[in-house]
């Protein structure tokens, strides 16, 4: 099954320094359809300007993903750790047993950054940070991955079974994308369009909850950008 949310449908927030657009429920914002996918939990499209950010804050017992898609995005945490990351980064932070850490914007550009949090697999782990660089040049025509359980020196570890993929999809080409029975796939449209087993369009900042599906082609309608994260 296919479920589509447009861009639309998300919820926004301007704070003046922050423009969030978020596709779960988050904060203040809560919507009983949207609490959750799999383990699934946040996945907030943010714009920070220059020289803000958030401060100190803590966090337990989630995995946080930071994709910075343009500008750039400093982190600062209570383990010591400190990273500047644009694009082709990422920042992946475990925050176990409790981690403070901040997120600023240290250019004179807005930053647009995907955050996402996802429930670990166990409770209770070690706090710990990692950042990790892809080459984008390898996303064409291509799903990369650059978060998973399966790491490499390239690909940021994660304490759950899931897998993050980036691809930029030139107009008119296809990928398909393979797995096993009973496992969940959500889709978000960075730039661009694409159409799903060609029955479903997803436009810029779409996103799609897929289930009940092993074999999902993806048809790019213009020059696309999107995640696809493969999910239990």
């Amino acid at each position: 099954m296919i479920q589509v949310f447009q861009a639309s449908s998300r919820h926004h927030a301007d704070f003046g320094w922050l423009k969030s657009s978020l596709s779960f429920s988050f904060a203040d914002y809560y919507d009983p359809k949207t609490t959750n996918f799999g383990p699934m939990r946040v996945l907030n499209d943010d714009l920070v300007l220059a020289h803000r950010g958030f401060g100190m804050h803590p966090h337990q017992n989630m995995e946080i993903v930071s994709i910075v898609l343009d500008g750039q995005l400093e982190h600062k945490d209570s383990t010591g750790h400190t990273a500047v990351t644009k694009f082709g980064g990422v920042q992946r932070m475990t925050a176990g047993t409790g981690i403070v850490h901040s997120e600023m914007n240290p250019g004179e550009d807005t930053v647009n950054f995907l955050q996402l949090w996802f429930d670990p697999e166990e409770q209770g782990l070690e706090p710990s940070y990692q950042t990790t660089e892809y080459d984008p040049l390898l996303m064409r025509n291509n799903l990369l991955p650059i978060v998973s359980k399966n790491s490499n020196p390239n690909v940021s570890y994660i304490h759950q079974d899931l897998t993050i993929y980036f691809s930029d999809l030139e107009i008119g080409k296809s990928l398909n994308f393979e797995q096993p029975e009973g496992r969940r796939i959500f889709i978000f449209i960075v730039e661009g369009s694409i159409q799903l087993d060609k029955t479903h369009l997803l436009k810029k900042r779409d996103t799609a909850r897929i289930t009940n599906m092993s074999l999902l082609q993806l048809t790019a309608i213009e020059h696309t950008r999107f995640l696809l994260i493969d999910l239990p």
